[in-house]
Order: structure tokens, then sequence, then C-alpha cells
């Protein structure tokens, strides 16, 4: 039984130097006062830089002692999302050459997901369909893009491109909008919560926007087992029916627009796993990931919650349902 992630990273020491150049005043990298050479959103830090996210052979050498046989990889928030239209698009453009480079020195290991410059939607269809040719296996999104919803109009340009590949599309977390009103920078609070709700929070507009119905050739993967969702499904549905304000633009429940998404293993523990599976219909919608190589991924924890499925339901999310999501 093979295994395939679908939700793991690589950086480059370029990308971290253009951040440093040019993400000001929003963004910086330094060390935060343990010492850890972090990326920081208005002073508070929110991703932390390990050695593991900058190199592919020591990547391989983990993958093969967690027993992972395929890494779909790619980049982490803050994506390109910063700098200006030039910077945006160099830096998209510059990890999508390094990622098809790696998947050249490892083409039975590394599959990728291609970066975008979205706040400039030409340049980032442009830059689709670029990455594409040159290999690329779906396309990576923060769930929400420099403070923007997914379903902001500025955008549609690019969900129709991405449609009309039928790609899969890994929805990320980053610091949600509203972050510092709410306080998130106290107790490094962005990566335990902050992230799940942004996930949350953008998926549940996709889904009461109609995105599902204008969209229906792409893959959604909401990461982090889909952070909330599973356990507000009945909510949702219950709000579908009794206020009309989320009823405006689809007529289906949303618990069933929930079933036509995927999800990853991100979640550690199997309770979580569990649910995740029963709202998404099956372990046909659910694939493994791990989010390594940040500081709180997990190869082989989310894996042994992955074989404690047993029998088809552990080799579907091992790597059935992302072998037919990708066409692998």
């Amino acid at each position: 039984m093979p295994v395939i992630d679908v939700h793991t990273h690589m950086l480059s020491a370029s990308w971290v130097e253009e951040l440093r150049r040019h993400g000001a005043p929003k963004y910086d990298v330094r060390p935060t006062k343990a010492g850890q050479e972090s990326v920081f959103l208005r002073g508070a830090p929110f991703v932390t830089l390990t050695p593991e996210m900058f190199d592919y052979d020591l990547r391989v050498k983990n993958m093969d002692k967690a027993r992972v046989d395929v890494a779909i990889v790619s980049l982490t928030c803050p994506s390109a999302y910063w700098g200006g239209p030039e910077v945006s698009a160099a830096t998209a453009a510059a990890m999508n050459d390094l990622m098809a480079y790696q998947q050249g020195r490892y083409p039975d290991r590394i599959r990728w997901f291609a970066t975008l410059p979205w706040q400039y939607a030409d340049r980032a269809v442009a830059e689709l369909d670029r990455a594409v040719k040159a290999g690329a296996a779906g396309v990576f999104v923060t769930a929400n893009i420099d403070e923007k919803n997914l379903t902001d109009p500025a955008f549609a340009l690019v969900w129709e491109a991405i449609d009309r590949h039928a790609l899969p599309v890994l929805v990320h977390p980053t610091a949600p909008q509203g972050a510092d009103a709410m306080g998130m920078d106290e107790y490094g609070l962005v990566p335990p919560v902050g992230f799940m709700f942004d996930t949350t929070l953008a998926i549940s507009r996709m889904i009461f926007d109609g995105f599902f119905d204008r969209y229906q050739k792409l893959g959604i993967i909401a990461g982090h087992g889909g952070a909330a969702l599973p356990y507000l499904a009945g909510r949702l549905d219950r709000c579908h029916e009794r206020i009309p304000a989320c009823a405006e633009k689809i007529s289906a429940r949303p618990s069933s627009y929930l079933k036509r998404i995927y999800y990853d293993t991100v979640v550690y523990e199997k309770g979580a796993l569990d649910l995740c599976i029963e709202v998404a219909g099956g372990p046909e919608r659910v694939m493994y990931g791990s989010d390594y190589p940040h500081n709180i991924g997990d190869m082989e924890g989310c894996l042994a919650r992955v074989d404690a499925l047993g029998g088809d339901a552990a080799r579907m999310v091992r790597s059935g349902a992302a072998e037919r999501l990708f066409r692998l």
C-alpha cells in the first residue's frame, strides 16, 4: 500500500530573502524570543522556518524513514502575495521552476502544487498555464489572499482557468483577516486556532456563495482535515434551513457540499479523523497529509492514525483517493 502525502511543504532560500526584501510592512523574517527563525505578520510569528524546508535530499530520506512514497509539495503561507506585481509573479515562477526541477531529480517521489500571483489575475492565469506545462499536479492557495476572500470577483478569472484545467486545489490557511484585532499575537494563537478559523470561514463562504455550483471540474482540498467544518456540518445545515441569508445562493444543504470536497489527515487525533471521514461521505474523499516539515508536522503519527482505520479505508486514505484525484 503506497503512501501519497498531499499536504507537505518546501521553501527556498531565495523565497525567504525576497520576503525579507519586499514583505514589509506586513511581513518580516527574524528570530523569535526563543531564537527560532520565523516569518512574522505585523509583529506576530506565524511560520517557523526549519532546515528541512530547504533540503529535498533530506526530505526524501525522511520520507523513507516514515514510509511515505510520494510527496506533492507546495509553498506555504504567505505564498507570493506581497511585493507588487513584478515581485509576486517572479517569486511564484521561481518556486514553480524549483519544484519542477526537484521533480526531475526525484521523478518517482516528488510532485508539486503551482504557486500563483493570485492578486494579479492575468499574470496568475499565464503562470498557471506555464506551470501546468512544467508538470504541476495542482494549485496552492491560502484561505484568504492578502486579506481578500477567495470568492472575491477579482479572482474569478483565476478560478475559471483552474476549472478549465480540472485541477486539484489545496486550500491552506494563513493568518485570518483581523488576526491582530482578535489578539492572535498572544500565546502563538495563529497556528493552533487562527489557521483553523481561516480555513473554516473560507470554505463555508465558498459553500454559501455557490462556488461549488460554478466550478465543478476542479477539486478543493480543505487542509487540516477541513479545520472545524466536520464539527460544524449540522450547524451549517440548520442555519441554511432557518436563516434566509444562508440559503440566498444555494438550495442544497451545506453538508452535501462537504461531500464534494476533499480533506487531508493533518488532525492529530484518531477521533477527529473518524469524524472527517464520516462528514466527507467516506474515505474516498480523504487523503494522507503530514504538514512536514513544519515544526508541528507529523509524518509518522499521521500515517499511524490512517493505518489504524484498517482495511479498505486505510488503503484509500493512504493513496487510493489521491491516485484518483491527481490521476497518478
